[in-house]
């Protein structure tokens, strides 16, 4: 049985966790503002005056620029939630 962790064949740990960071740090600029703004939409009503989708992906996007924690959070909770999933998996395989 393969282990889920195991690198793909021809990859180093590294490189694999690299891509995944990449990959989950994109989803995290670019894919989730824009559902954070549907959910918001749907559940608050509008985003402000000249609101958009676009619009707060812009002020997260310069939030982050001005090192704001939120922001931050926000774009990396996908990478860190994937994180935590792995480490309580580990646990739970160690107890087993």
């Amino acid at each position: 049985m393969d282990e889920p962790d195991a690198p793909i064949q021809g990859t180093t740990t590294w490189q694999r966790e690299a891509a995944i960071a990449a990959g989950l740090l994109a989803f995290g600029l670019i894919a989730l503002p824009f559902a954070v703004y549907v959910v918001g939409q749907r559940m608050l009503g509008e985003y402000g005056e000249a609101g958009g989708a676009l619009a707060l992906a812009e002020t997260i996007w310069l939030d982050l620029l001005a090192f704001r924690l939120p922001a931050w959070i926000l774009v990396l909770s996908p990478y860190l939630t994937i994180q935590l999933a792995r480490g309580v998996r580990r646990i739970w395989q160690r107890r087993l």
